[in-house]
């Protein structure tokens, strides 16, 4: 048995997968102490199960957890007192950052503060330069000095990123040790060990992100880890990371800024395989809708896109982490979103939400504040009594209370057409979020299908379907879960990473040959290590290019090559050139190249091929249970009918306007459009004039 949660701002999602398939169980997550909501959702699976928790976690080989923790850390202001070790006479790394603005013309906003404050920014004599060669000896007093000022400044975390440490790292690993040495047990991260890549910003924030992180995390997985052991849980704890994998929790500890992006890179994981099985389409949109966030990303051509512009919070506000991670966009469009009327009389839409506690007006916990959740309720698209398979009674009195006061009063309209402006506005929100991951880099959503996740995912997912034109909609049958089930499908991965800057007219094969070997050799290490019980493990090579003068650089796979051999440069060029055509639509045959980075990827594979099926609902044997009245913009207070998600047969339609339920999601079928059950239990959802139809 393997057990995957996603920890939501919302809900805690956990799915169960045995030799009978999957079974998807949720409970309201408990921000003060996340692992208590995670393990009220094991509570409801091992009744679900006829267990008790101990029967459950005892039975359970291997457990895949994501967590908010860590991005909740850091935007909250919650991590480690940290301190940032650099060069002498570059302390302000983390202040100038790497120059950006997003409105440079707005002087009123102030300067954004450095990760880590300039009173705890110290100066290591030292210098390497950019060819690896020692310019001024490292000062070891110096460093021993400011071990003895950290200490007095009760400093919990360091970060060290001295200056072309990634051509020789002598220093820096000097100083680890003499940290080490002097302040014993306190976290440090080394830039060079942590992020072996160019750029010296992205190298010493990545650095300091991850030492703040880490007696945070460490002390978050200790506990989760001792509270499953003492349940009965004997298996393998893994953990999500951001780049779309999992690795052991022990491994996230000690670097835990993979854990940033944990969840959300999930979605496209499980949406890309959903995509092509029930919907045959190799270019998915794929939308996670929860409780807080609208987090949105892209399957290209069956290819997950990355991206190493990972902001925390606003880019150039924020901070950089410098890693590779899911490209995932994030709006406050959830189903908490909290709807609102500005001093302008404008409706707007989050970005604050009332998260799991309060929670929705609806809710029944002391929440004030009108919500989209609150607005699907009045519009009767959700049932009361159903919700959460009927584990939770929604108050629709109280909805209507507080849309009426927070929307339909402050607009002067009635409540029905106040709450379907807040859904109008949600779905406005949510396509311009897809536009900027599409249409702005040149994708037709047109050719795409767009790929539902999260228990809210239903509600408007066909009315954006619409909007952006898309071939069709699918709401998997997980959908309800599916970053959760993303997890399950996910493999154990590791990537390492060498500088060595040369170019296709002067190719320095040798060299490069070497370097692939160690990094070659250390991914065969991993896979016989950690990976050993994989039942398949791949090795990918890859360099990070360049034109001439070019700032950036795009990552190219490599071609197989034997051991002990370096890649062809010509070959390099060309695949650069086809990259670079296929991201700018432009590309300079002519010109040669710059290698910069070199990288090897060794992805493990945990389980068989494909994804399990949901469990039959025994209490689910009619496909239609009855009729509603929901109101539908256009056309007023309408009787639908009301279909049964999971006892729906395969290839029967559905036309709108129809709704149709599971225990954890609910779909609105708009007029015109038509819903069809896939053979793989997902809803299929084409509306008129669809690519498809």
């Amino acid at each position: 048995m393997r057990i995957a949660t996603d920890t939501g701002g919302t809900f805690t999602d956990l799915v169960v997968e045995d030799a009978d398939g999957l079974r998807l169980f949720k409970a309201p997550s408990t921000p003060e102490d996340p692992v208590d909501g995670l393990l009220d959702a094991v509570d409801r699976a091992a009744l679900g199960l006829g267990l008790d928790r101990e029967g459950l976690l005892a039975g359970c080989t291997t457990f895949i957890h994501s967590t908010t923790r860590a991005i909740n850390a850091v935007l909250t202001g919650t991590t480690a007192r940290t301190a940032f070790l650099t060069t002498a006479g570059h302390p302000d790394i983390l202040v100038i950052r790497e120059g950006g603005r997003s409105q440079p013309f707005d002087f009123t906003l102030p300067y954004p503060e450095p990760y880590v404050p300039k009173a705890l920014t110290f100066e290591v004599p030292e210098r390497i330069d950019a060819t690896g060669t020692i310019v001024r000896p490292l000062d070891e007093a110096a460093v021993v000095a400011i071990c003895v000022e950290l200490r007095r400044r009760a400093v919990e975390a360091v970060g060290v990123c001295l200056l072309w440490s990634v051509a020789n790292p002598v220093h820096e690993r000097r100083v680890g040790a003499l940290l080490a040495e002097h302040l014993p047990g306190l976290p440090v991260t080394l830039s060079h060990a942590l992020s072996p890549a160019l750029r010296e910003y992205r190298r010493a924030s990545a650095a300091c992100i991850d030492a703040s992180l880490k007696p945070v995390m460490s002390g978050y997985l200790a506990g989760l880890e001792g509270r499953l052991r003492d349940a009965g849980f004997a298996g393998r704890l893994l953990v999500v990371t951001s780049q779309g994998g999992v690795m052991d929790a022990a491994e996230i500890a000690a670097a835990p800024i993979h854990s940033l992006g944990s969840g959300p890179s999930m979605a496209p994981v499980a949406g890309r395989l959903y995509a092509e099985r029930d919907a045959r389409c190799r270019t998915a949109i794929v939308a996670d809708t929860g409780g807080t966030s609208y987090d949105v990303s892209l399957v290209r051509d069956g290819r997950i896109p990355w991206t190493r512009e990972t902001w925390l919070g606003r880019p150039y506000r924020g901070h950089m982490t410098g890693f590779p991670a899911v490209d995932v966009r994030s709006i406050g469009a959830g189903g908490g979103s909290i709807a609102w009327v500005d001093a302008g009389g404008l409706l707007r839409l989050g970005p604050h939400s009332a998260g799991a506690r309060p929670g929705p007006a609806c809710y029944g916990r002391g929440g004030l504040h009108a919500t989209v959740t609150d607005a699907c309720l009045v519009l009767g698209w959700l049932d009361p009594d159903f919700f959460l398979g009927g584990a939770m009674r929604l108050d629709r009195d109280a909805a209507a209370t507080a849309l009426a006061r927070d929307v339909a009063e402050p607009l002067g309209m009635g409540l029905e057409p106040a709450a379907a402006a807040v859904m109008a506005l949600a779905t406005e929100a949510m396509v311009g979020a897809i536009e900027e991951i599409t249409v702005a880099q040149g994708i037709d959503p047109a050719d795409a299908v767009l790929v539902g996740g999260g228990g809210a995912a239903g509600l408007n997912a066909v009315a954006v379907g619409r909007r952006l034109g898309c071939r069709a909609v699918l709401i998997p049958e997980t959908g309800a879960a599916l970053s959760a089930a993303g997890a399950l499908m996910s493999d154990l991965h590791a990537e390492y990473a060498e500088l060595l800057v040369t170019a296709s007219g002067d190719f320095a094969a040798d060299r490069v040959a070497a370097l692939l070997d160690r990094l070659e050799a250390r991914c065969r290490a991993f896979a016989a290590g950690p990976g050993q019980d994989a039942l398949e493990s791949r090795i990918e090579l890859l360099v990070e290019a360049r034109y001439p003068h070019q700032i950036w650089e795009l990552e190219v796979p490599l071609r197989p090559r034997a051991p002990g051999t370096a890649p062809d440069p010509a070959a390099i060029t060309a695949d650069f050139h086809d990259v670079h055509g296929r991201i700018f639509a432009v590309a300079d045959r002519a010109s040669g190249i710059e290698m910069v980075s070199w990288r090897a990827r060794v992805r493990c594979r945990l389980r068989t091929a494909g994804t399990a099926r949901l469990v039959p609902c025994a209490e689910c044997a009619a496909p239609l249970v009855g009729r509603r009245r929901a109101w539908l913009a256009g056309l007023g207070w309408l009787e639908v009918p009301i279909h049964r998600f999971e006892a729906t047969a395969a290839g029967l339609e559905i036309p709108g306007p129809a709704i149709v339920e599971s225990s954890f999601t609910t779909v609105v079928v708009d007029p015109g459009a038509v819903a069809t059950r896939t053979a793989g239990g997902g809803l299929l959802i084409h509306h008129e004039g669809s690519a498809d139809r």
